[in-house]
């Protein structure tokens, strides 16, 4: 009878023992998931942030510069100059995603392109009086948005390390950009609803979309995780749209020969190159 109580004490005792061992390790499993799980939740991602200036070659036979030849010839002392290039200083926030591919999202806006002239200008439009012009203005201010995708084609930045050696990329984006364009008091322009030439003038406003595609490289500096970047790339942007309209609503337009087929196209597509400085962290 003792023997039949010591063997079934001994059997409850190695169930129990082994029931213990294997809830101890279950629950290690457990905690071990949990922990990854952990980890992988908090994996860090690579961004950055990062300061440009860029310089753009605009595309010398354009719209505007058919209009400054056009009003030129109505100036007997003076001449309106062409555009040719424009600076602008941007922002850029960016963020790596995956191995190689990177987006971005940024907005710039461009110095005043054109001239501002101060003195005393002899101007006869086309069917109207002699007049004087003492403030010649043609500006225009231009400003955007954009996002962009790159790829990395060499040495994109790690998690482990961020950017330690020089890394080539390639690139496009899409935005959308505003223009107003401001002339001089007594411009003629055009009226498209009555095809009559008026002198009274205000802001010129105009929207477009834009597309660019790049090529750059980065290069890591010894300091805060910083880097500099340098791209050189095409810009297409331009304003089909440019005018501004009356109490009537009608619209009105200048113009780089008096007529309606000669409205300004405000063209400032050419290549572009930029010089930027960036700062890489995690987050």
């Amino acid at each position: 009878m003792r023997s039949k109580i010591a063997v079934v004490v001994a059997s409850l005792f190695i169930f129990c023992g082994g029931s213990i061992l294997s809830a101890t390790e279950t629950e290690q499993d457990i905690i071990n998931r949990f922990l990854k799980k952990t980890e992988t939740k908090h994996v860090k991602k690579i961004s950055w942030i990062a300061a440009n200036f860029t310089l753009n070659r605009i595309n010398r036979y354009n719209d505007y510069n058919k209009f400054a030849n056009y009003s030129s010839t109505h100036f007997s002392n003076t001449n309106l100059p062409w555009i040719g290039e424009a600076k602008s200083l941007g922002i850029d926030l960016g963020l790596l995603l995956g191995k190689k591919f990177a987006w971005s999202i940024g907005g710039e806006y461009w110095f005043k392109l054109g001239t501002n002239q101060t003195g005393s200008f002899n101007y006869t439009p086309p069917d109207a009086s002699p007049s004087v012009v003492d403030n010649l203005v043609s500006e225009v201010t231009v400003w955007g948005v954009s996002s962009a995708i790159q790829y990395y084609l060499y040495n994109p930045p790690s998690k482990s390390n961020l950017l330690n050696r020089l890394a080539v990329r390639v690139g496009g984006s899409v935005g959308y950009y505003q223009a107003n364009w401001d002339l001089w008091d007594g411009y003629q322009n055009l009226n498209l609803a009555t095809s009559a030439p008026t002198s009274t003038n205000t802001t010129y406003k105009g929207a477009a979309p834009a597309f660019s595609i790049n090529a750059g490289v980065d290069y890591p500096l010894s300091f805060l995780d910083m880097a500099l970047g340098i791209d050189i790339g095409y810009l297409y942007l331009n304003f089909t749209n440019v005018s501004w309209y009356n109490q009537s609503n009608e619209e009105i337009i200048a113009t780089y020969n008096g007529a309606a087929d000669g409205r300004v196209v405000l063209g400032l597509s050419g290549i572009r190159g930029k010089v930027e400085l960036k700062r890489f962290f995690k987050l």
